[in-house]
Formats: structure tokens, C-alpha cells, sequence
């Protein structure tokens, strides 16, 4: 579908991908930041060591930083496919580490983290598209190369 002469689809793509970057990571935010803020880092960790999961001194404070920070990354779209691995893979292990004995539906179930896991997957595959930080760099980067 054209509109003179410009295809629509890469916008409609672009600010799609703008929507989900925005959303997933105001939730990363959210939740990076209530382990900082609200929990602190010592509660963190404890919560971790709690459920089980290995190294908490070290996963628990890593998971709030990545959280807090890989949420404000998605948001500006900025290193966004690096940001959205890293996410996806802190989804992945707290599916089997924390949700999955518990079944499919919250409360303790693992659908939510699915959902957060299918979001960062996404944007590590299609980066984060022409609205972030990532597509003004790579322009600036560019034209910066055609002055040459």
C-alpha cells in the first residue's frame, strides 16, 4: 500500500514496534524499580536466595539493574536489541525458576512473564525501528559516512 509514492507498512512497523518498547518497558521500569527502591537490593537478594535461585547476592541486584535500566533503554529505544536479550533472558529464567511449578495462570503462574518474554524476543529480532535512539544514531551515523 503506497501513499505518494511512500509505503505505509514501515511506518505502521515502526510505530508498532515504538508501542510495544514503550509498554514492555515501562513494566520493566516498574518492576526494576520497585527492587530498588522498595525492596532494596539486601531484599532483593533475600527474596532470591528464598526462591531458590543461585548466586542471589549477584542475580538479585543484576535482575533490579537490568530491569530498571533495560526497561529505560526499550523506552528511549536505545541499544534496544541488547537490552530486549538481556530482558528475555531474565523472562526465561524466571519462568522456570519461579513460575513454572506453579501453572500457566497468575497469580504465581507464568503467563505474565510469557507475555514479557514474547515482547523482548520481538524487539531483539526486529530492533527497535525508526521512532528510538537507535535509527537517529544510525542516521546521524549515515550521513556522517556520506559527508566522506
Amino acid at each position: 500500500m503506497a501513499i505518494n509514492g511512500t509505503s505505509i507498512i514501515p511506518h505502521r512497523v515502526s510505530a508498532g514496534l515504538a508501542f510495544l518498547r514503550v509498554i514492555v518497558g515501562i513494566i520493566f521500569v516498574a518492576h526494576g524499580a520497585q527492587k530498588l527502591f522498595t525492596y532494596g537490593l539486601a531484599g532483593v537478594s533475600g527474596s532470591f536466595a528464598g526462591m531458590g535461585i543461585p548466586l542471589p547476592g549477584i542475580t538479585g541486584p543484576a535482575v533490579a539493574f537490568l530491569e530498571f535500566f533495560g526497561g529505560i533503554a526499550l523506552i528511549l529505544g536505545l541499544l534496544t536489541r541488547l537490552a530486549a536479550l538481556g530482558l528475555a533472558i531474565n523472562m526465561f529464567g524466571a519462568i522456570f525458576m519461579v513460575h513454572y511449578a506453579a501453572g500457566f495462570f497468575l497469580p504465581q503462574g507464568y503467563e505474565f512473564a510469557l507475555a514479557l518474554l514474547g515482547g523482548s524476543v520481538a524487539l531483539a529480532m526486529a530492533g527497535a525501528g525508526e521512532y528510538s535512539v537507535d535509527a537517529a544514531i544510525a542516521r546521524r551515523r549515515d550521513d556522517a559516512a556520506g559527508r566522506f
